[in-house]
């Protein structure tokens, strides 16, 4: 059993989140990752094909974590909750 996690992935609802009233907040989560942009369904998919196929065939209970580094930036980075 493996999952994937993606983060912000270019899709129709996240263009329509990145019109709403949070996309200043997506756009500065994607400025500050790692990656500096947002993944696509392809890079996903590709991640899906790794696990079903031979090649990963030995990969169990992973999640794979595909966010550009948000999630690094948000504990540890720029984007960490400020503490006192």
């Amino acid at each position: 059993m493996n999952t994937i996690s993606p983060g912000i992935v270019i899709t129709p609802l996240a263009k329509d989140e990145f019109a709403g009233p949070r996309g200043d907040g997506y756009r500065r989560m994607i400025e500050i990752s790692a990656v500096g942009r947002a993944g696509t369904p392809d890079e996903v998919g590709n991640v899906g094909a790794l696990l079903m196929g031979r090649d990963g065939a030995f990969i169990t209970g992973s999640d794979f974590l595909m966010d550009g580094g948000v999630t690094s930036a948000y504990w540890y980075g720029e984007l960490a909750p400020k503490t006192e």
